[in-house]
């Protein structure tokens, strides 16, 4: 088995509205290892999309701990936190969050600007990878969902990262665009080892990971190969 690239140990998360408390994540343990693709469902509210965040270090854990990379996530100062995430960690919403403003050139060299550095080479790279070179310099609203969710992708592993997060990254999209977009994301994971986590409401589409996870009341139940691993 490769090494680990994301490695979680007795992680809860949870919430308070008024005086009441909601624990979503219910003493996690998992290992994702490098170039591993693992898919992640369960019904709404079960705790998939609260799980990818606090692994990519959006939402800190009430307790437990997550390693990526052999780093402890938080561990880190918040500043040091955000550029690891910058250098370590892709990752895709369903709804893109692309800057209206900005070109899909603009919107995939973010990462680099945010680093102080110059990616507009490697964001050029990064739109031809996704098939999308030729509209580089057309705005979010010039895009069809299927562009906007390509630029979001490219946007995602501008700076290479190690770890790839994609939050429903095909909930809006028809069939022919959920395809080439989990293409592309399958293809990333084989030919860079990304370690890919998905989370999807699609159980068929779940199958085509190495892995599949079913989270139900903020707790994995199930783990099993998928039908390609």
């Amino acid at each position: 088995m490769t090494e680990a690239m994301i490695e979680t140990v007795d992680l809860h998360r949870g919430y308070r509205i008024g005086k009441k408390s909601i624990e979503v994540l219910h003493g996690i343990d998992l290992q994702i290892h490098r170039g591993e693709k693992v898919f992640l469902c369960g019904p709404s509210g079960a705790g998939k999309t609260t799980l990818l965040y606090t692994l990519a270090g959006l939402e800190r854990p009430e307790k437990g701990s997550v390693r990526i990379d052999g780093t402890d996530l938080y561990s880190l100062d918040r500043k040091r936190q955000a550029q690891f995430r910058n250098e370590k960690i892709g990752y895709i919403f369903q709804n893109y969050h692309l800057l209206p403003e900005l070109t899909a050139l603009e919107n995939v060299a973010v990462p680099g600007a945010i680093a102080g550095v110059d990616r507009s080479l490697e964001a050029m790279a990064a739109l031809e990878k996704v098939g999308l070179a030729d509209r580089s310099d057309h705005l979010p609203a010039e895009l069809s969902g299927g562009e906007q969710q390509r630029v979001a992708i490219a946007r995602a592993i501008v700076n290479q990262p190690k770890v790839l997060f994609a939050d429903e990254p095909t909930g809006n999209l028809d069939s022919r665009n959920s395809g080439e977009i989990m293409e592309i994301l399958l293809g990333l994971a084989a030919e860079k080892g990304v370690a890919l986590i998905v989370v999807t409401h699609d159980q068929k589409l779940a199958e085509i990971g190495d892995r599949t996870l079913v989270i139900r009341d903020g707790i994995i139940h199930e783990k099993r190969a998928g039908l390609l691993s």
